[in-house]
Parts: C-alpha cells; sequence; structure tokens
C-alpha cells in the first residue's frame, strides 16, 4: 500500500515538472532564396506583407547572399532579424514546418512612462 502511494506521488510529481518545462522550440529553416510566401510567414514576425517584401527584394536584386541581407528588406530591423536569424538559410532545403512564436517584451518601467534616454 505504501509502496503504492510512493509511485502514485512520483507518476504526479513527475507530470507536474513537465508542464512547468518551456516550449520546446521549433525547429528547422526557411531558405528565403527559394521559400513561397506562405513558408516565409512561418518566420517569426514575418506576415503576408513582409514575405512578399522578401520575395520581390529577391526577385529585383536577385539571390541573398547572406542572412543580413534581409536587413535590406523594407519591415525587417535588427530585433526581427535578431529573432529571424536561427531560422533562416540562403542555401538548402526549407525544413521549419510550424510557425516560429516569440513572446513580446513586457514593457519596462521606463517605457510606459515614455521616459527614454532621449526624454532626459
Amino acid at each position: 500500500m505504501i509502496r503504492r502511494k510512493s509511485i502514485s506521488i512520483l507518476v504526479l510529481a513527475l507530470s507536474l515538472m513537465t508542464l512547468a518545462l518551456p516550449a520546446a522550440a521549433a525547429e528547422g529553416v526557411v531558405n528565403v532564396n527559394t521559400a513561397d510566401q506562405e513558408t516565409l510567414q512561418l518566420l517569426p514576425r514575418v506576415g503576408p506583407a513582409v514575405a512578399q517584401r522578401i520575395i520581390e527584394f529577391r526577385e529585383t536584386n536577385g539571390a541573398f547572399k547572406s542572412k543580413s541581407d534581409l536587413l535590406l528588406v523594407r519591415g525587417i530591423g535588427e530585433r526581427t532579424f535578431e529573432l529571424m536569424e536561427p531560422y533562416v538559410a540562403i542555401e538548402g532545403k526549407s525544413t521549419l514546418t510550424e510557425k516560429v512564436r516569440v513572446e513580446r517584451a513586457q514593457p519596462t518601467e521606463e517605457s510606459e512612462t515614455g521616459e527614454g534616454a532621449g526624454d532626459r
């Protein structure tokens, strides 16, 4: 009886521990030189408009030579590039199969009051 309760408690504890683990990060990459609009939208912070601009950019300028060339696409700034860079490839197959979701940063006290470095 005691052994059965111990096993039950152990199973419950292990179950609760797995709930506390963060979700696994998405795995795979998107080849920005060959991906269609739908596949490009799997990248974090890339919706239909930015995906279309990536396609238009490569049609106008040729293949991306480096990942950082994405910074030349309107709508992709440094922060967005930082989030998407681990999932970007410029050669090979696109292997990302689900949308990469990133949590939005919580506002800091400084940003809530509107006091930035330039306001001091």
